[in-house]
Order: C-alpha cells, then structure tokens, then sequence
C-alpha cells in the first residue's frame, strides 16, 4: 500500500499537497463544499473530497486509512475539528498529537517555554496584577490573532475580561520591537534541527494605523486589531542566527520532558519579537506548519543552505515521510493515537 499525503483544504493545504507532488506521494485534500473549487485549479492535486461540513470529516476516518493515508496538520485543524476531535482522530497522523494540549493552552505553554530557558514577556494572571501598560490580552486557541486585545489602561482591560464571559485568556507585557516567526523543522530521520524560513505577518489593522499621522490617529480613537491577513519574509542578522537554532533546540529538548519521550518533532514556530537591544522574546510556539511558510513553496534563503533544491516546510516534510517509509520508520513520525490502543485496529 503507497503512502498517501492528506490535509484539510484550508491554511498551508496548497503547500502541502505540492509538496507531497514534489517528493512523488499521491496527494488527497477535503475541503469544504464550495472550498474544494480552489484545490480542483491545480494539477499537483491529486484527489479533492468535498464534505458539507469540516465536522463532517471523521467518517471519511475508515476510507482515508485503508488508503494509506498520514493526515498533515495545520492551523485550521484545530479550529475547524477541535482539540478532541484532532486526539481521537482515527487516520495516522504526522506529528505528536500530545503537542496539541500544550499548544492550545496558553499556560501550558508558557510553562513550555519558561522550562527551556526560552526569554518571555511578563505574564499577569489578573488585571489587578498588571503594572506596565500597555499589555496585551490573548484568548486560547490558533485564530490568526483574533481575539488578541491591546489594553491602554486598567478600566479598558476590566472591560473586555467581563465581556469574555469566563473564557480563558492570558496577560501579557506588551513588547515593541520587531515581530519574527521562524519557522523550524525537527528531523526524526536525520536527527537534527533545521531553520527552514522566517516570517512577518501584515495585521489588521495594526499595520494600517502605523501609517496614519498621529493627529488623525488621535481623532480616530482607534483600537488596534490583529487578525493576520498575510506575511512577508524575513531574514535575520547572522550574528542571530546560532541563538534561534539553540532556543528551538531547547525547545524540542523541553518537550521531550514534558509532553513524553517522542516530544516536538517535524514544523513548529517560535513567534518573537526583537527588542532595540538585539534579544529575542518569545510571544508564542506553534507546533506544526504555520501559514508564514506559504511564503516559500519554492524555497527560502534558510532552505538553500540545507538542500541544493527548492524546499518548502511542506515539501520537507513530505520528504521526510518518503525517507522514512523507505528506512522502513514510518511508526517513528506518524501518531496513531486510538489506533495505538488495542482494538484500535489499524
């Protein structure tokens, strides 16, 4: 039985399934009806199932198994699926699905973070607790920067935790500096930590604000919002580089520890911003490919100096699976996860 490159049509799905072409996997995508016209454009698509509803997609769980098929997550996974639903899924899966829980609590992850030594920004766990303004509200969960909220002062933040109505959210010191994404790849196969590409994102409207004159910016009274509408690449100052290896290397190290003995493997990201003084804060980890990476599908500068051929995040890690199906390892990059217990049944 061949093995079969499959995702959900949303997110980095376009980069995924073309680099699932590239490594010579047969590819499949579900989509959304009405989705699906996007992924029927391409000929490096192989098979588009169109479902009603993306919660329509764990009875497709039976087919997509028997033909052989590793479920590539992204960032929509989550949202569309749910945290649970991702755990019970009953398709192989490239990845550490225990990685979910620390990812989608922002407590956890922070504690993730704090463990490997990674630099963070103050966090409060109350709006009395806040003594430096202004400081940003974050709500759980992948949403591209919904539900983030810049609070200026005491009585706007009070405000917005009572219309939360109990949900979980997070405080966290404000950072200006420079915003990076930089995009990892831990290689099983090759045991090793690759930086594969970097990113900023375009917000809105943050970004747009910038470009209004204080004046106009004052009358306005303008709240900033964060929800992510594109990116654009970055590269890093050199002299910078070795330490974004170590801190992602601390990281996978960390995991190994916390999550269990497996840990963070394949794409993650750590979202930074870096300060006048030339350090990195850490805002953020994403544990599997971010959108940030569409930037590449034909390769990055980072890329270029591990491969001599054009590598995106999606094709590494089609490669990856191909290199491990033919080193007969497959079971060390896919979670099973019911599959594993018994009567899973495989």
């Amino acid at each position: 039985m061949s093995l079969v490159v499959a995702t959900l049509g949303s997110h980095s799905a376009l980069q995924i399934l073309k680099g699932a072409r590239d490594e010579g996997l047969p590819n499949v995508v579900v989509a959304e009806a009405g989705r699906d016209r996007l992924y029927r454009r391409y000929g490096f698509v192989d098979e588009v199932i169109a479902v009603p509803r993306y919660a329509d997609f764990p009875a497709l769980a039976d087919d997509l198994r028997a033909r052989g098929a590793v479920m590539v997550p992204h960032g929509s996974f989550v949202a569309y699926l749910g945290e649970d639903e991702n755990a019970r899924m009953r398709v192989p899966y490239y990845g550490n699905r225990g990685v979910l829980r620390w990812e989608g609590n922002r407590h956890l992850q922070r504690d993730w973070l704090v463990r490997a030594g990674i630099p963070v920004p103050a966090e409060y766990a109350r709006p009395d607790e806040v003594d430096a303004w202004p400081v940003m509200l974050k709500t759980f969960g992948a949403a591209g920067g919904a539900g983030y909220f810049l609070a200026p002062n005491r009585g706007a933040l009070e405000r917005r935790v009572a219309a939360l109505d109990g949900a979980p959210y997070t405080l966290q010191q404000y950072v200006v500096g420079v915003t990076l994404y930089i995009h990892y790849f831990q290689s099983v196969v090759h045991d090793r930590l690759e930086i594969l590409s970097m990113d900023r994102r375009y917000e809105t409207n943050a970004d747009g604000l910038g470009r209004l004159p204080h004046a106009i910016q004052a009358g306005l009274d303008p709240h900033p919002s964060y929800v992510v509408v594109g990116n654009s690449p970055l590269v890093l100052r050199e002299s910078m580089l070795e330490e974004a290896y170590q801190m992602g290397e601390r990281v996978v190290r960390a995991s190994r520890a916390l999550v269990d003995a497996r840990g963070q493997w394949g794409p993650f990201c750590l979202e930074t911003i870096i300060t006048p003084d030339l350090r990195f804060h850490v805002i953020e980890i994403s544990c599997r490919i971010v959108a940030g990476t569409n930037l590449f599908v034909d390769g990055s500068p980072y890329a270029a100096l591990w491969f001599d051929e054009p590598m995106s995040t999606g094709r590494r890690i089609a490669r990856e699976l191909r290199e491990a199906t033919a080193a007969g390892r497959l079971a060390d990059v896919v979670d099973l996860g019911p599959l594993a217990t018994p009567g899973g049944h495989p």
